[in-house]
């Protein structure tokens, strides 16, 4: 069994602790503030695109094309800039990705309220959609950072495993995705909290959070990971 010293620091759970909670806060921020939408994942919106093919509202079904293209340029984008980043050997695609979320939440955050909605759900659409396809697996488990519903699932999965039978590695996967679901639970209640008070500006508390990732990560890869930058994470 693999120890944790033998993962990259992007690979390391406290980033996808903090990775989590940022997605929360991203939820909760564009549901109170932004459209009522959720902008981590898809799902609803094909639901949405079917229902407004079937019904023939063919300008709402348009409409629905612009989140779907961008959360498909995302992952699209991310693979193709992760191939490229990796030669220049200065900094991994992984830090290079959170240092792009900073800047992008910055700016959104100074947006006005008359901004139409549509232009930070898309932007969110984008740079989360990033995040999924660039952080696959904390220390060797596979791991959504944007959304819960797996990590619900494969907490209900390896409890019953547990139970049955008793072992460590179906015990340090029900922690593992437990904690997932509880840090994205934390974005999502202090991005609400925040909401009442800071108004659009909200958002830059997971700005905060980013930072923090994007400058632990930057310290590894010019300090002590050096030497490791050709490194691919596991899942890739």
């Amino acid at each position: 069994m693999k120890q944790s010293s033998d993962y990259l620091e992007c690979e390391k759970p406290w980033v996808y602790w903090l990775l989590i909670m940022a997605a929360g806060w991203f939820g909760s921020y564009t549901f109170i503030l932004r459209g009522g939408v959720f902008c981590n994942a898809q799902t609803a919106n094909i639901v949405l695109l079917g229902i407004a093919l079937g019904q023939q509202d063919w300008q709402h079904a348009a409409y629905l094309l612009i989140p779907i293209t961008a959360y498909f340029a995302g992952a699209f984008v991310s693979e193709l800039l992760g191939k490229t980043v990796k030669r220049l050997r200065f900094l991994r695609w992984d830090t290079m990705l959170i240092g792009i979320e900073v800047i992008a939440v910055l700016i959104l955050g100074l947006l006005p309220e008359s901004v139409p909605d549509q232009v930070c759900q898309i932007v969110l659409n984008f740079i989360c959609s990033m995040q999924f396809n660039t952080f696959r697996q904390v220390e060797g488990v596979p791991a959504a950072t944007t959304f819960v519903t797996n990590h619900i699932r494969e907490v209900g999965s390896n409890l019953a495993k547990y139970l049955r039978r008793r072992d460590a590695e179906s015990g340090r996967r029900v922690r593992v995705h437990g904690l997932m679901i509880l840090f994205f639970s934390f974005g999502a209640v202090f991005s609400a909290i925040c909401c009442d008070f800071l108004q659009y500006r909200a958002i830059w508390g997971s700005g905060l959070i980013l930072l923090v990732i994007f400058i632990r990560l930057a310290r590894a890869d010019r300090s002590y990971e050096r030497t490791q930058l050709d490194q691919v994470p596991h899942g890739h």
